[in-house]
């Protein structure tokens, strides 16, 4: 069972994870678009933004296939993937579900956490990265 978390650095510390990926300096942030800001990683119009993004894709890839071989060599049953944005709204959660799709596509067990999903928008001085 491989588990895949989005969550935003900005709501506290990172969960546990063997691999945490932080995005926030590599991926445009949809946060600065007017018409996606209030939207999340789980609408398509933010899906679609971020997987346009270079390197979006490779990143979900990258942790989908490292995650399912290292299983596969050490024999491990479980395994974690973490995603962090600043807010933990939409570029951690649109790569958490690239990735979780990517898993289930080859047969992979998958489950997917949103932990601060939910959470309201931090100030914009946060999104300075």
């Amino acid at each position: 069972m491989i588990r895949i978390i989005s969550f935003g650095y900005g709501h506290g510390e990172p969960p546990v994870a063997e691999f945490t990926y932080d995005v926030r300096g590599s991926l445009r942030n949809p946060f600065h678009d007017p018409a996606l800001k209030e939207l999340t990683g789980l609408d398509q119009p933010v899906y679609e933004h971020l997987l346009a993004t270079p390197g979006a894709e490779l990143w979900a890839f990258n942790a989908a296939t490292s995650a399912a071989a290292i299983m596969q060599v050490t024999g491990a049953t479980d395994f974690t993937i973490a995603f962090g944005c600043v807010g933990g709204r939409h570029r951690s959660v649109g790569l958490a579900r690239r990735t979780y799709e990517l898993l289930t596509m080859t047969g992979q067990e998958a489950v997917i956490e949103h932990r601060d999903i939910d959470r309201p928008l931090l100030p914009p001085g946060m999104h300075s990265r």
